[in-house]
This record gives structure tokens, C-alpha cells and sequence, in this order.
């Protein structure tokens, strides 16, 4: 469920440099369904959140409400439609209805009409000062803030009144707000009973709130603001609540377009807020499939791995069979030394005689990088046993080593013996023979 926290500062209002536990509040607190839960009057901002935590209430939206003299109403005229324009030409439009420096002046866009755009200007200083009064609350998060007399309920009154201890608040069919003392409402009879310059009226309806006491107190006063311009016709609503339940209720029932001064720099910071929130769920799902599909992948891996590590200990074993004298072949290159054996074994029949290891051991010969540096001293065949016997001259034994592994490789017995190392290189007896 919902909840609004609607907070009002009472009278007398702290300064700026003052500590904020000093300023005492009127609130209320409204449902989903628009009924007030709890209510109280010159409280501090302690006690109110600790009612909050006492009802076990987390997020609830706060909305402060200001003196309505503290933001001044204005209209502009601007006829681009893109936001970006309109701000841009907002403080043009609306300059010469602030009584200040614009640039000093906070400016907040309210709706559109056919008059223009709704304007709320208030010192930044000021908004600044109220932004800080209003935010960081135990167990609340920062909606709005607004003044107080933008959210009184017009209807089919021209004007609407309401009596607020010495002060008055008012508030315009057209969206303007005032606030002013009481005791002066009559001066402003004349303004209240003008129509619009495109407006015959015999009267103006203007709605008249209070609470009975303050009604019956302020008898003289709404006597003399009636009768002052014979214009008026007043209606008298006695509350059976606080003002500020009047404006809570008004500003539930959407019977007033107030315009949020947190605007620009003053906009509420949503605290764990993402324009991703909405993605949560979808987010979550897709992860934790993911995650799935990675151990199913990895599960297959593991598995795949086994079995051809398995293959290669059954491979190797059959070979080593074939082969029991052979320990330079293994699982990397058996395959190479098959097809080399076999390719071998095709080429020179049953045997293999004095060319085929002649042409194997040219053909290894042929393949070294400057075999310029390899010297065959002598060769030796002997048929009997089947080998060749080179003596070789080269520069280094890693060449050497280099034409035996590549006779090895062709299928080939290959070994080096009687390795003699010189200050120019090495000699030794290559001896290859078919296997």
C-alpha cells in the first residue's frame, strides 16, 4: 500500500543556520485510499518518523508544503512544444513578473493552458534551505514540494479562501496562489471580485474554508469582505479537520495542478532507483539460466575430456603393443608416426631396403635450415640388419637431433651414437633403420 506524507512547516520557521530539529511541523498521514491514518499538529520531525517506525511504514512519499509567499506565480507565453526550448526561453518569458534577479531565481514548469504555461518561481537560496529541511527522512523518500496554497480545492468558485490561523491562503480558478494576512482580505475584495476582461458576471463565487471556530471568529472580517464590492457571492465550508487535511484531501481527489518546485537540481534523488527496476525479474531469470547453461557446459567439458583422455590411454596402449622398444612416441604424435609408418610401408613393399632410407634421410636432410652446416663424412648400409649408418659433421647437436626426431616422425627408427663434441661443432653416427 501507498502512503503520503504530507508536511508542513508551522510558524515560526527556522532560519537557514539554524539546527533542523528546531522546526516543528503539522502533517498527515494519507493511505492508498485517500484516509488519513495519523495526523498531528507542532510536532518534530523526530516524532513523526517515529510514528512511521511504530506502524512499520519503509518508502513512504513525502510531500512538504511551503508558505505559499515563498513562490511567486507566473505565466509564459512560450509557443515551442520540445522541453529543451522551453527552458531555454522560460526565464525570458517570465522575467519581468519576478521582483528579483532571474538568475537568483529557482523557475519550475507547471502545466500547460490556454493562457500559457504555469510557472513557480522561489528564491534558490530559499529552495535550497526548504530541500534540506524536507529530505533525507527516516523511513520516507522526498516526492514533491509544493506551495501550500496551490493545493486548495477551487471547483466552481472563482476564488477559494481558506482561514489558516492569522494567515489566509487563496487560490484562483485559473491556478494562481496567495497567502497574506487575514486581517487584509478585505483590501483585496476589489481584486477577488474583478472578472476576466472577457467576463460579464454579476457575481463571483468565491468559497470561503475554515474551521468553525475560526469562521465564527472572523465574522466581522467575512462580513466586510462580502459586503466591500457588492460583487461577491461567499460560500462558507466549516472543516471538520486541520487545513493541511483539507489540502491532502484536495491534492488526493486531484482537484488542483500544484507544480513541484523540486525541479532541475532540486529533483528528489531516488534512492536505489534504475530505469532497469522494471527488469528485475526478467534479469534474474536470464542469469539464472545462464548460469545453468554454464555448468551444463562446463558439466560437458569435464565429461568430453574424460572420454578422450580414455581414448588416448586405449590408444597408446595398443601402440605400445605394436611397438614395445618405441618410448618417443605419445598420445600428441602417434597419429603423425602411424601415417608416417603406414606411408612408409606402402612405398617400399615388405622391406625396407637402401634407397627408401636413403630417400627419407634426404628428404629430413633437405627440410633443416641451412643444411649447408650438416657434412656426411660416410654411409654404410648394412642389408642384413636393415640400417644405414651416417657419419655426420654438423655445427651444433641440436641439428643433429633436429634430422633424427624428423626420421622419427616419418615412422623411422632413428638413434645418434659416438657423439663427439669439437670447438667447430659436433660429430656423430646416425643410425636409421625401418623399425
Amino acid at each position: 500500500m501507498s502512503y503520503r506524507l504530507f508536511v508542513r512547516p508551522v510558524p515560526p520557521y527556522m532560519a537557514p543556520d539554524q539546527s533542523p530539529d528546531t522546526q516543528l511541523f503539522s502533517w498527515v498521514l494519507q493511505d492508498a485510499g485517500g484516509d488519513a491514518q495519523a495526523r498531528g499538529e507542532a510536532d518534530t520531525r523526530e516524532n513523526i518518523e517515529q510514528t512511521l517506525a511504530q506502524n512499520a511504514l519503509e518508502k513512504v512519499l513525502l510531500i512538504g508544503l511551503v508558505p505559499g509567499d515563498e513562490a511567486v506565480f507566473c505565466v509564459a507565453d512560450i509557443p515551442a512544444r520540445q522541453n529543451r526550448f522551453i527552458q531555454q526561453a522560460l526565464p525570458y518569458a517570465v522575467e519581468e513578473q519576478v521582483a528579483q534577479d532571474i538568475d537568483s531565481v529557482h523557475l519550475a514548469l507547471g502545466p500547460h493552458t490556454p493562457d500559457g504555461y504555469l510557472v513557480a518561481g522561489i528564491d534558490r537560496e530559499q529552495m535550497a534551505h526548504w530541500r534540506e529541511l524536507f529530505d533525507g527522512w527516516y523511513h520516507t523518500q522526498l516526492e514533491a514540494i509544493y506551495p501550500d496554497a496551490a493545493l486548495l480545492p477551487v471547483g466552481e468558485s472563482a476564488w477559494a479562501i481558506c482561514l489558516d490561523g492569522d494567515f489566509a491562503i487563496l487560490r484562483s480558478q485559473r491556478g494562481e496562489w496567495l497567502r497574506m494576512q487575514a486581517s487584509n482580505l478585505p483590501m483585496l475584495a476589489v481584486t477577488l471580485a474583478a472578472p476576466s476582461s472577457d467576463e460579464v458576471v454579476a457575481e463571483i463565487p468565491v468559497t470561503l474554508y475554515g474551521s468553525e471556530t475560526e469562521l465564527e471568529s472572523s465574522e466581522a472580517l467575512v462580513s466586510e469582505l462580502a459586503g466591500s464590492t457588492g460583487h461577491m457571492r461567499l460560500e462558507k465550508k466549516p472543516l471538520e479537520f486541520s487545513s493541511i487535511e483539507l489540502l491532502a484531501w484536495s491534492h488526493y481527489q486531484h482537484l488542483c495542478e500544484p507544480i513541484n518546485l523540486c525541479q532541475g537540481p532540486f529533483s528528489p534523488k531516488r534512492e536505489g532507483s534504475s530505469p532497469l527496476k522494471p527488469w528485475k525479474p526478467l534479469i534474474a531469470v536470464a542469469s539464472l539460466w545462464f548460469v545453468i547453461q554454464m555448468g551444463l557446459e562446463i558439466g560437458m567439458g569435464v565429461y568430453q575430456q574424460k572420454q578422450a583422455d580414455q581414448l588416448e590411454a586405449q590408444a597408446m596402449t595398443i601402440y605400445r603393443k605394436a611397438f614395445p622398444s618405441d618410448r618417443r612416441t605419445h598420445a600428441g604424435n602417434v597419429r603423425r608416426v602411424i601415417e608416417g609408418q603406414l606411408r612408409m610401408a606402402g612405398s617400399q613393399g615388405p622391406e625396407v631396403d637402401f634407397i627408401t632410407l636413403m630417400k627419407y634421410t634426404g628428404d629430413q636432410y633437405g627440410r633443416l635450415q641451412n643444411p649447408g652446416a650438416v657434412t656426411f663424412n660416410s654411409i654404410n648400409y648394412s642389408r642384413s640388419r636393415g640400417e644405414l649408418v651416417v657419419d655426420i659433421r654438423v655445427d651444433s647437436y641440436d641439428r643433429l637431433s633436429r634430422l633424427r626426431n624428423g626420421l622419427s616422425n616419418a615412422g623411422l627408427q632413428a638413434q645418434i651414437g659416438s657423439v663427439v663434441n669439437e670447438s667447430s661443432g659436433a660429430r656423430g653416427r646416425l643410425t636409421v633403420s625401418g623399425g
